[in-house]
């Protein structure tokens, strides 16, 4: 057990896991961020459309009205709200746009980094042979080979 606990600690101490948590909770808040967005600025602009006052209540198929049943209790209304699902999918595309905005933009970092490391490595000689052409066959053959092993040649030096 202890051996498991140390070392979870080395997981969880490392940079992966604390910039995984951070994420996390950036992600969150951005989350929240782009659906107060949705909610606030685009819902009121769909509104603007002649006969819908707000996406969350517009295209709704009431199943159940709210009301009061036999018993005096209050009843809830039930219905499929198509606005608030496309409400819902505004929201993941605009996250998705963003999401992927910022990792097109990592990605060209890293690729500048890459060609700029690139350009001051110094360039790496070409290794030398370690094979040559039988003038007899034209195989490939070692380059210390004295005979060919396929045509049995004897092989200048």
């Amino acid at each position: 057990m202890k051996k498991f606990m140390s070392e979870f600690k080395e997981f969880a101490v490392k940079g992966n896991m604390i910039d995984m948590a951070i994420g996390v909770i950036i992600g969150g808040a951005f989350t929240a961020l782009v659906t107060a967005f949705t909610t606030n600025i685009v819902n009121p602009l769909i509104g603007l459309i002649p006969g819908v006052k707000n996406l969350d209540n517009a295209l709704k198929i009431v199943i159940t009205p709210a009301g009061v049943n036999e018993a005096g209790e209050a009843v809830e209304e039930v219905a499929i709200k198509f606005g608030a699902f496309l409400a819902a999918i505004i929201t993941f595309l605009i996250l998705a746009l963003i999401v992927f905005m910022i990792v097109k933009g990592i990605n060209k970092m890293r690729r500048a980094e890459e060609a700029r490391k690139a350009a001051a490595a110094p360039a790496e000689e070409p290794a030398e042979p370690t094979t040559k052409i039988c003038p007899f066959c034209q195989t490939e053959i070692p380059i210390l080979a004295r005979r060919c092993p396929h045509c049995t040649s004897q092989l200048e030096k």
